[in-house]
C-alpha cells in the first residue's frame, strides 16, 4: 500500500470513527430537533465519505473528504466556543468532554491525513507506509470508547444551557434511571425510585423547564456515577476521605475536580458520598460542587423548588483536608485549623430519601442556604 493510498484510508476509518461517535450523540440531544438534524447530517456525511474513501480514495475524493472534515471541525469549534446560534441545544458555548473531543480528534486527524495526501500527490514523494490493520484496530478502539461516552454526554440545563456555561446533566436514559419528563407539573406526585422512571412532577412552582432539568440531571448521574461505587478506584483517581467516616456517611473529595469549571458531571464530581454505618463503604451520592469560591447567591437555578445549593461554613480542617473542628461563636476556627473558601453545592442520591434525591444530610448538615430562603426537604418525592 503506497504512502498516498495508506494516508487516505487512515483518513476514510477516522472519518468513519467520527461519523459513529456523532451517531451515537443524536439520541442525547433528542430534546432538539435541529440538534437531532445536524448530528445525522454530519454522523452521514463522514460515514458516507469514509466508506467511499476506503473504496475509491483518488484525489477528487480526498478534496471531498477534506471540505466534511475541514467543516465538522468549524462547527465543533463554533459549539465549543460562543455556540451555535441558529442550532437548539448547541446554541449556547459548552465545555469540552470526552465523546466531542474524540470525534473532533478523528475528524482533525482525518483532514491532517487528507492535506498530507494530497501534498503527497502533488509533490510525488515517496514515504512510510502504514498498515491498514493496525490503523482500523486503533481507530475502532477509540470510536467504541467515544461511542459509550456518548450515550452519557452532558450538555446544559434549561434549555441544554446553565447559566455561567458549565456543564449540567442533560440527559435521557431508560427504566432503570430514565428521565421520563412528565409535562404536567399538577399531576400526583410519585416518590422517587432510582430503579423506576423518574417522574418529579407534582411541586408546586416548578416550571415543566425546571422538572425537566432536574431529572436529567438524576438520570446522568444514577447512569455515570456507579464508576466510582470502589473507594479504592475513587481514591486512585484524585479522592481523599475528609475524615468523617465514623458519623456512618463518608465524603471523598477531588481538589481538581473542584476546580475545573465543570459542574454536575458524574464523570468528574467533586465530591462522593458513601454509607459507612454498615462496616463497608457503600456508594449512595454524588456532592456536586461549584468553582470554589463561588458565591451561594450565584448558584445556578436549574431545579427551582426542586433543588437547594448550600454551603458549609462552621467546619474546619486540618493541612490534609480532613474536618478536625468546627467554628467557635466567633466564626473562627481553633489554631491550626483552617475554613475553606465557602463553595456551593448539592446532593444526588443514587437512593430514595425522605427528603427527595436533592436532599442534603440532616437538612442542610450545619451548613447555610440562600438568605431568604427556607429549607427545602421534598417530602412529595421522599422515601
Amino acid at each position: 500500500m503506497s504512502t498516498t493510498t495508506g494516508l487516505v484510508w487512515l483518513a476514510g476509518l477516522t472519518s468513519l470513527g467520527a461519523g459513529a461517535i456523532h451517531a451515537a450523540a443524536i439520541g442525547v440531544h433528542s430534546e432538539h430537533r435541529s440538534a437531532v438534524v445536524a448530528f445525522t447530517a454530519v454522523a452521514a456525511l463522514q460515514l458516507a465519505w469514509g466508506v467511499l474513501a476506503l473504496i475509491r480514495g483518488n484525489r477528487l475524493v480526498a478534496v471531498l473528504g477534506l471540505l466534511i472534515g475541514t467543516g465538522a471541525l468549524a462547527g465543533w469549534a463554533l459549539a465549543k466556543v460562543s455556540g451555535i446560534p441558529f442550532v437548539a441545544g448547541l446554541d449556547e458555548a459548552e465545555p469540552i468532554q470526552t465523546a466531542d473531543g474524540l470525534a473532533a480528534g478523528l475528524a482533525l486527524t482525518s483532514v491532517l491525513a487528507l492535506g498530507v495526501a494530497l501534498w503527497t500527490w502533488r509533490s510525488a514523494r515517496p514515504g512510510l507506509r502504514a498498515p491498514l490493520p493496525l490503523m482500523a484496530v486503533g481507530v475502532s478502539a477509540l470510536t467504541v470508547f467515544g461511542m459509550v461516552t456518548a450515550g452519557s454526554h452532558a450538555h446544559a440545563a434549561g434549555d441544554g444551557h446553565g447559566s455561567d456555561g458549565t456543564v449540567a446533566a442533560d440527559h435521557h436514559a431508560d427504566g432503570t434511571g430514565t428521565a421520563d419528563h412528565v409535562e404536567d407539573a399538577s399531576a400526583a406526585t410519585v416518590p422517587y425510585d432510582p430503579t423506576k422512571p423518574i417522574d418529579l412532577s407534582g411541586v408546586e412552582g416548578v416550571t415543566p423547564e425546571q422538572q425537566a432539568a432536574a431529572e436529567n440531571i438524576i438520570a446522568v448521574t444514577l447512569h455515570g456515577l456507579p464508576q466510582w461505587a470502589d473507594p479504592t478506584y475513587a481514591e486512585a483517581n484524585g479522592f481523599h476521605s475528609i475524615g468523617d467516616g465514623f458519623t456512618g456517611t463518608e465524603h471523598l473529595v477531588n481538589e481538581a475536580n473542584m476546580d475545573d469549571g465543570v459542574i454536575l458531571d458524574p464523570d468528574v464530581p467533586e465530591s462522593l458520598v458513601y454509607d459507612t454505618s454498615g462496616g463497608g463503604r457503600r456508594l449512595v451520592a454524588a456532592m456536586y460542587m461549584l468553582k470554589r469560591g463561588t458565591p451561594l447567591e450565584q448558584a445556578p437555578d436549574l431545579g427551582g423548588n426542586l433543588m437547594q445549593w448550600h454551603t458549609h461554613d462552621n467546619l474546619c480542617y486540618d493541612a490534609e483536608g480532613k474536618v478536625r473542628g468546627i467554628t467557635d461563636a466567633s466564626g473562627a476556627c481553633p489554631a491550626g485549623l483552617v475554613k475553606p473558601v465557602e463553595t456551593p453545592m448539592i446532593h444526588v442520591w443514587l437512593e430514595p430519601h425522605p427528603c427527595g434525591p436533592f436532599a442534603a444530610l440532616e437538612g442542610i448538615a450545619g451548613g447555610r442556604i440562600p438568605d431568604g430562603e427556607e429549607v427545602l426537604c421534598d417530602h412529595a418525592h421522599g422515601d
